[in-house]
């Protein structure tokens, strides 16, 4: 069985929660809001325009969750 990388980014904009889930084997980046609703959808990308997004979405104070991690266990750090 194929074992595939996902991040997981969570960050807070304008008062708001959003999530992100990428995954650069499969060359996917969802982004959701706080109400899980999806605000953003690419597929097809490369594991290059993976990172770049990633890198933007760390402009905004994103934090990448640990797969072994408790859910938003980082927000009260």
């Amino acid at each position: 069985m194929e074992t595939r990388t996902t991040n997981i980014w969570i960050w807070i904009q304008n008062g708001e929660i959003y999530k992100s889930i990428s995954s650069p084997e499969e060359g996917t980046i969802c982004i959701y809001d706080e109400h899980d609703t999806i605000i953003l959808k690419r597929t097809g990308l490369t594991r290059l325009q993976v990172k770049q997004i990633e890198d933007n979405i760390m402009r905004y104070g994103a934090k990448k969750l640990s797969p072994s991690a408790e859910p938003f266990r980082f927000l009260g750090k």
